[in-house]
């Protein structure tokens, strides 16, 4: 593997519509923060997802502080950096994000993330600008590990019982984190008519 990087704060990465905020999106965060001995994680609300339609997606500031409401949790914090920076894909994001902070981040995604993160646009240079930690979900392991961007990256895959070590690894370098999920989704609490994460 390659040498690590400097010591700095380890920040987590989680992006997502937050479309709603759930306990699934706190429960993987919290299992980042100890597997992946983490400081901080960034909660990054997208103003709009590329890949999503708009039609459904509920106003920014109310995804915004619907995730705040969920997270409870003094080391994981909710921003607004894409809209702050201007940026639309993952990819710009994490290159300003980088040009400016000299935090150690790990991208975190679900499994089912991985599976079509290679439709991303220049995904390639995500994996190749942070490392990447990917949260096993129910029903996803098999499908996720057989992706396209798996393949790629098969060689620089950090066993998960090294986890602790990823954040100070230089890219590209990947973990896939197992353990039992909620199971939760965005789409399913909406289907079901649930509250849009407690936001009165």
């Amino acid at each position: 593997m390659t040498p690590v990087r400097n010591k700095a704060r380890k920040i987590g990465l989680l992006g997502g519509s937050f479309n709603p905020a759930h306990e699934g999106h706190r429960h993987i965060s919290l299992i980042a923060l100890r597997r992946l001995g983490l400081d901080e994680i960034w909660w990054l609300v997208s103003p709009q997802n590329p890949l999503k339609s708009a039609a459904d997606m509920a106003p920014f500031e109310q995804r915004y502080h619907s995730a705040q409401a969920v997270a409870r949790h003094p080391r994981i914090k909710v921003m607004d950096l894409e809209t702050r920076l201007g940026t639309t894909f993952t990819a710009d994001l994490l290159a300003k994000l980088k040009g400016r902070d000299h935090s150690n981040f790990v991208w975190l995604m679900g499994g089912d993330n991985l599976m079509q993160v290679d439709q991303w646009k220049n995904w390639r240079k995500i994996f190749e600008t942070v490392p990447v930690a990917v949260i096993a979900r129910p029903g996803f392991e098999k499908a996720a590990l057989g992706s396209r961007a798996a393949h790629v990256y098969r060689a620089v895959r950090l066993d998960a019982s090294d986890s602790l070590k990823l954040a100070l690894m230089q890219p590209p370098c990947w973990t896939v984190l197992q353990e039992q999920l909620t199971g939760l989704s965005s789409t399913e609490i909406r289907k079901s008519g649930g509250p849009r994460s407690d936001v009165s």
